[in-house]
């Protein structure tokens, strides 16, 4: 597996769970591909034959796409040559992503409904602008999956505070690494806790093979994880601990919560480090007996 096909599986995952959510809670949502020509149009089709396959869904109601690049005329050929059945539009927007998004989502009407924009800035000059963010932060609920070229952002911390301050109060990221240099940087940023739930399940469900791997921004070993569904716990050990020494202590609620928004690791994943570090005594729990509840207090040992 290449990381081309690691975001192109991680996509229309996504888009799969995405899509029926969306038009459940709402008789109309947009979907925004930013950079759609940066690949000649190869991920926009992959997204575009999601919504297609789902046909019966999007009858009665309406699911627009739109895909913005800077020239998009191949991107056009390709997706007209896709079915597009009733309550599905298709639109391409040329100009720039950075310049044209946020004209595009406005004149397609996607603020206050669901919205959900793929911006792949990785062969782009820098990380996508503040107002681009701003624009797709209009949607409710909106989400926002990105990708940024390797060192990007040498401050992935300041990056997602960034985006919060820009409206998605819920950021994940993770490096997409095939070795020891920087990967490209996956970055989830979203309105909704469940959301980032699901996106988490996406991330460690897709197919395992060999090539790429994850590593943690906030791991300061830079650990490579594999793919897996029970990942290597080794990095979120050392985090949590890292996050029990800055805190004292913490419920496991709020260490459940740190990993599920702070690292690359699901909530889940947290609880079973948290029992195997009371169980290696690493760190000490109050009451110190019972079911291991989020209201159990955790501190570091000694």
């Amino acid at each position: 597996m290449t990381v081309a096909d690691l975001k192109r599986e991680v996509l229309v995952r996504h888009l799969e769970a995405w899509a029926p959510a969306a038009l459940h809670r709402a008789r109309r949502a947009t979907y925004v591909h930013g950079y759609a020509d940066a690949d000649g149009g190869a991920l926009a089709e992959a997204a575009l034959r999601v919504f297609a396959e789902q046909s019966d869904l999007v009858r009665g109601r309406e699911l627009t796409m739109v895909a913005v690049g800077e020239d998009v005329s191949a991107v056009a050929g390709r997706l007209a040559a896709l079915p597009s059945g009733a309550g599905l539009s298709v639109h391409t927007v040329g100009g720039g992503t950075e310049a044209r998004l946020g004209v595009a989502l406005s004149a397609v009407g996607a603020a206050r409904v669901p919205l959900l924009g793929f911006l792949d800035g990785s062969a782009a000059a820098g990380p996508p602008g503040p107002d681009t963010v701003a624009a797709l932060a209009k949607g409710k609920p909106a989400e926002a999956l990105l990708v940024l070229a390797p060192g990007a952002v040498t401050d992935v911390a300041g990056y997602r505070t960034g985006l919060r301050d820009s409206g998605f109060p819920l950021v994940a990221a993770v490096e997409l690494a095939v070795d020891e240099a920087a990967g490209e940087l996956l970055i989830f940023a979203t309105t909704s806790g469940k959301s980032l739930e699901g996106f988490k399940e996406t991330l460690w469900a897709v197919d395992e093979f060999a090539g790429v791997r994850y590593r943690d921004p906030g791991d300061p070993e830079r650990h490579l994880i594999d793919i897996s569904l029970t990942p290597h716990p080794g990095p979120l050990r050392r985090e949590l601990l890292g996050r029990l020494a800055t805190l004292g202590e913490a419920t496991v609620t709020d260490l459940r919560t740190f990993a599920l928004t702070e690292t690359v690791y699901r909530a889940a994943d947290a609880t079973r480090v948290v029992q195997s570090l009371v169980q290696s005594g690493a760190v000490t729990r109050r009451p110190e007996h019972g079911r291991l509840g989020g209201d159990v207090v955790i501190a570091a040992a000694g």
